[in-house]
């Protein structure tokens, strides 16, 4: 009995791992802050349940779909052989069917729950992340990360057109700092295993252009995103208290990714961990100082 209950725990920690629950938690974020935006204020508490069990349903089900693709190189790879496909507890085809099956329960949630154009923008953010990003890009071109965060910023409209039924003016911001948050925030990981890359034959930014290139690209985008980061409160949709909150913390983030950029150093765990937390404190007290 003992032993049919760990192996059932195995299972569930598998499939668990399998939709990347990190990267849903963020995804839920920044959907949360844009139907804030929306309402300019908390928003109807069912709405807020059916979207983000709709789009946190839809994104773990890419990435479940991602891993089905991707099980050939990451078995190829350091950092992904242990994920639930290529160690092979989880069968290919299981998990294909187990985040299809995800997915499509996200599109009767939103359709049935939400609103039309809230359930395409899902669909089109999954379909571009499996389709374009995923099969289409990410084993031939170093432009697959720049061209595929468009899907990674589509959360903020989603979360905007759930409540308001159309997409607005501050989700397009967001948008923007989702957009340019992305790249930079995958190039520092790409660079520490730009051998795994490598070996896999997949033409990251560090594998096709060169390491020194993908770090003047990641300051690049890192110097773009000081700017974009203020815009909320330029635009007058939040207050003094995000305005400096953003310009400490991106100003943080450059100046640790200058000193990267100049330095021979090519493992940053520390930028990456720090990246993960900018998002997620700039979009918190986004909400928090949100002019209504």
């Amino acid at each position: 009995m003992v032993s049919r209950a760990l192996v059932y725990g195995g299972v569930i920690k598998d499939y668990l791992v399998l939709t990347k629950p990190g990267i849903v938690l963020l995804v839920l974020i920044t959907t949360l802050t844009g139907m804030y935006f929306a309402q300019r204020g908390f928003p109807e508490p069912w709405l807020v349940f059916w979207t983000l069990l709709g789009t946190g349903l839809a994104s773990a089900g890419s990435a479940g779909l991602n891993q089905f693709f991707d099980r050939d190189i990451d078995v190829l790879m350091e950092r992904t052989r242990e994920r639930p496909l290529p160690s092979g507890s989880i069968n290919p085809k299981n998990a294909a069917l187990f985040s299809l099956m995800l997915i499509a329960l996200s599109l009767v949630i939103l359709s049935l729950k939400v609103n039309l154009l809230t359930t395409a923008l899902v669909l089109f953010a999954s379909l571009f992340y499996v389709m374009v990003y995923t099969i289409a890009l990410k084993r031939r071109s170093p432009l697959a990360t720049e061209i595929g965060g468009i899907s990674g910023s589509m959360p903020p409209l989603i979360g905007y057109s759930a409540v308001k039924g159309e997409i607005g003016f501050e989700a397009l911001i967001l948008f923007v700092i989702m957009f340019l948050w992305q790249p930079p925030h995958f190039w520092v990981l790409a660079i520490k295993y730009a051998e795994d890359y490598r070996r896999a034959g997949i033409p990251t930014m560090p594998v096709a252009k060169g390491i020194e290139h993908t770090k003047i690209k990641t300051l690049v985008y890192t110097a773009a995103l000081l700017p974009a980061s203020l815009l909320p409160s330029i635009y007058g949709f939040a207050g003094y208290i995000y305005f400096i909150s953003a310009l400490v913390l991106s100003l943080i983030y450059l100046l640790l990714t200058l000193k990267f950029t100049f330095s021979k150093k090519t493992n940053s765990n520390f930028i990456f961990f720090y990246s993960v937390l900018y998002i997620a404190l700039l979009f918190s007290i986004m909400v928090f100082d949100m002019r209504r």
